[in-house]
């Protein structure tokens, strides 16, 4: 009874796909993309409900089947048992659906349904830059590597050689950025918002205090009872960039060679590991392939970002904290354009 129970249950879910499909393809509509993206989405309470429903009846409902349109019946008999199975092995309702939804666009050439292919971000079927206007793309650029939307049109990377460093040279910058990103923010909110008091908490005058001050990475020595050196508070550029160097290239050979001894096998870009992933986020293929998409496409707004950072201390003189608050108080004088042509830069 329960493996009958199950059959069914895979029937009345199937059936439901087969109306999706046949509801996706009388309309070519954006709608019709949406649907076909949403209809594999079936709760746990909802198929609960479709089994108390037929609890007791499995039997007369699959003879009533049968009855009306029996290929049919027994095509989707054979759909339940594999979907059990699949079920079984752990995949669930809607990466089956999305299977076949693209499975079956690309047979008939549904333009809706093959949007559930572009779910993944490997591979040919992956999102482009230009969505579905985009055309000749490079033949280099299949879809192996995270963050490949197809774009190279003046062929910078169609050597094999020049692609691989550029994608590192990329990864790198763009997890610099993140950190530069986040880095030029805290101190001023925290200054702004939270009272702490920095000596200087825009991000680009920060630097300046080396020749004036000292940089005091860890606050004033008062302020924290004495419990750090003076030492720390650095007055000597060419001291503070000969350990930064050191300390970054260590860091950066240790990467590089994938560990102290040269391990092989480890990847340069991504190494992880109990130093570089220590919480085991990428421990699983699949989600590590998912996270390295997130980070780059992350990483390629933080570099947007930090330029604005740099246009923003270029034209106002101040940091993006100040120029956001000031903005948000008053859009129609504080923005972008008005900003620019109230300075030098204006035409």
């Amino acid at each position: 009874m329960k493996l009958t129970k199950a059959i069914v249950i895979s029937v009345v879910l199937n059936m439901g796909l087969l109306a999706s499909f046949a509801l996706i393809g009388t309309s070519g509509r954006l709608s019709s993309s949406v649907r076909a993206r949403q209809a594999p989405t079936i709760s746990t309470t909802g198929m609960r409900k479709v089994a108390a429903n037929i609890a007791g009846h499995e039997g007369e409902i699959l003879r009533q089947a049968e009855r009306v349109a029996p290929l049919r019946t027994k095509a989707l008999k054979e759909v339940g048992r594999m979907t059990s199975k699949l079920l079984a092995s752990g995949e669930s309702i809607q990466s089956i659906a999305r299977e076949v939804n693209c499975a079956q666009g690309q047979r008939t050439g549904n333009a809706a349904l093959m949007a559930s292919c572009n779910v993944e971000w490997y591979g040919p079927n992956r999102p482009k830059w230009l969505g579905p206007f985009t055309s000749n793309i490079p033949t280099y650029l299949t879809g192996e590597f995270p963050g490949d939307y197809g774009w190279d049109h003046i062929g910078l990377a169609a050597d094999p050689t020049t692609f691989a460093r550029y994608r590192e040279t990329e990864l790198i910058h763009a997890r610099w950025a993140m950190a530069g990103a986040l880095g030029c923010l805290v101190p001023e909110l925290l200054s702004k918002y939270a009272g702490v008091n920095y000596q200087n908490p825009e991000w680009f005058k920060a630097g300046s205090d080396i020749f004036q001050k000292g940089v005091q990475y860890f606050g004033k020595p008062e302020v924290l009872d004495g419990q750090f050196p003076s030492i720390i508070n650095a007055h000597n550029a060419v001291s503070l960039v000969f350990t930064q160097a050191v300390l970054m290239g260590a860091v950066e050979a240790y990467r590089v060679n994938g560990g102290p001894l040269g391990e092989k096998g480890a990847d340069p870009m991504y190494p992880g590991g109990e130093f570089f992933d220590p919480l085991g986020f990428a421990d699983e293929p699949e989600k590590a392939a998912e996270l390295k998409v997130k980070e780059i496409k992350n990483g390629r707004l933080a570099m947007v970002a930090m330029l604005g950072y740099y246009v923003q201390a270029i034209v106002t003189g101040k940091g993006p904290v100040t120029n956001w608050a000031e903005h948000i108080a008053d859009p129609g004088t504080n923005n972008g354009l008005t900003a620019a042509l109230a300075t030098k830069f204006g035409m």
